[in-house]
């Protein structure tokens, strides 16, 4: 997609509360990356679908994806996890001032390394990875078992600014960034338990469903 292309589709999105709006200005102010408008329009419209009860969201940040995702399905109860002690503390005053804290519950921590307490909570209809991308097989082969047949893992930034599909494009440190994904891409729709799709919406997001 071209940047004429999305800045059209940008256009033509729903206008936005201002809850939404405030916390796209705090991301963009504190360069706290959270998922492109378009990516973030598509997961709601694939959460109104599908209506998951459970969402296991690796990759918390500032509490704004797991705020938008509970706008697209309401009765939804939210696992998030964030390492970062600043955004997990955002996140909380994010989620308490939309009072969302009954139904998004956040982990402080890495999702490396808390394992046994998001496993203690069950399992999740759906999963959304958003956080090191170099870790993405790793979060995807720990959790995935915690999803039923028929339920979505769903991953962010599969074409990472465009250094996945163009290796030729040369960056200190989105280079080494844009192999890991594109390993992990080839990976993904190898995997013999999920079909896997990717769309080329917003940063790249693929769309991986337990057969």
């Amino acid at each position: 997609m071209d940047v004429q292309e999305q800045n059209y589709l940008t256009k033509l999105l729903p206008p936005q509360e201002d809850w939404v709006t405030d916390l796209e200005r705090q991301a963009k102010e504190e360069r706290v990356p959270i998922m492109d408008p378009l990516g973030m329009n598509y997961l709601m419209q694939l959460i109104k679908m599908t209506k998951p009860k459970t969402i296991l969201e690796i990759g918390t940040a500032i509490g704004y994806s797991a705020l938008r995702m509970l706008e697209a399905h309401p009765n939804a109860q939210i696992v998030t996890i964030e390492r970062d002690e600043r955004r997990y503390n955002q996140a909380l005053e994010n989620i308490q001032r939309q009072s969302k804290q009954n139904h998004i519950h956040v982990i402080y921590g890495d999702a490396l390394e808390k394992s046994q307490e998001i496993k203690d909570r069950g399992s999740f209809d759906m999963m959304f990875i958003d956080a090191a991308k170099g870790q993405y097989q790793r979060f995807f082969e720990l959790y995935s078992q915690l999803v039923p047949r028929g339920g979505i893992i769903v991953s962010d930034n599969v074409l990472f600014k465009g250094y996945v599909a163009d290796s030729s494009k040369d960056h200190p440190r989105h280079s080494k960034i844009g192999q890991k994904v594109r390993n992990y891409n080839e990976w993904l729709v190898r995997h013999p338990e999920f079909s896997t799709t990717i769309v080329p919406i917003g940063d790249g997001v693929a769309i991986s469903i337990k057969k």
